[in-house]
């Protein structure tokens, strides 16, 4: 019996409409100019094929061929590793194993604060959430101010893992200390950037006013 996964051709990505992990891998797949089938899943309804590949049904999961992957961080690196150009990650290992540190330390700090923000908005525990994501950025201003991009003078993957969150701070209800100027300058250098711009749905668009 063919598998669902081997019946796909072309690399397929089913993607949340909102989610910020899924925004993760999108804008990966846009500074790569990678060719992909994109479905969107919105609100409750799972797609039955996404059922039969993916255990935890979690979003996003990337289909190459027979190999699936379910888990963003993976999924991101294992695209930089499968098309090299244009790079997002160093070529040394050490270069290699700090930038992973790195992105340890960002889904520690930034992306989980932000995705059970996320979840919880419109409930009572949302202001609480919002309080913790917002001091967790501010006390870490500084560090998007150092380089031109995160840490760094070239464009890498943590640039495409911190901005979906970045892109959602006016749908969080969170407005930095006016100070905050590294950010305002960060932010603009990579919302400007086409593969940002192609890489939201219609929903993230609106999260921010022109």
């Amino acid at each position: 019996m063919t598998s669902v996964a081997n019946r796909r051709s072309m690399m397929e990505l089913y993607s949340g409409n909102t989610c910020i992990r899924s925004h993760q891998v999108r804008f990966v797949l846009a500074e790569k100019g990678i060719l992909t089938e994109i479905n969107n899943v919105d609100g409750s309804v799972v797609p039955e094929d996404l059922m039969a590949l993916n255990p935890y049904v979690s979003l996003p999961t990337l289909i190459d061929r027979e190999l699936i992957l379910y888990d963003s961080r993976v999924i991101v690196e294992y695209l930089d590793e499968r098309y090299p150009h244009p790079p997002l990650m160093p070529v040394s290992p050490v270069e290699r194993a700090k930038l992973r540190l790195g992105l340890a330390t960002i889904e520690r700090d930034f992306v989980e604060p932000a995705v059970a923000l996320d979840l919880v908005l419109g409930t009572r525990v949302e202001n609480a959430h919002r309080k913790k994501l917002k001091s967790l950025l501010t006390s870490s201003a500084d560090l998007f101010g150092i380089q031109r991009f995160f840490l760094s003078d070239d464009f890498t993957i943590v640039d495409c893992v911190i901005a979906p969150i970045l892109w959602r701070l006016n749908l969080f209800g969170i407005e930095l200390p006016g100070n905050q100027k590294s950010f305002d300058a960060y932010m603009e250098r990579i919302f400007s950037r086409v593969a940002f711009k192609e890489s939201m749905t219609e929903d993230e668009e609106e999260m921010r006013p022109d």
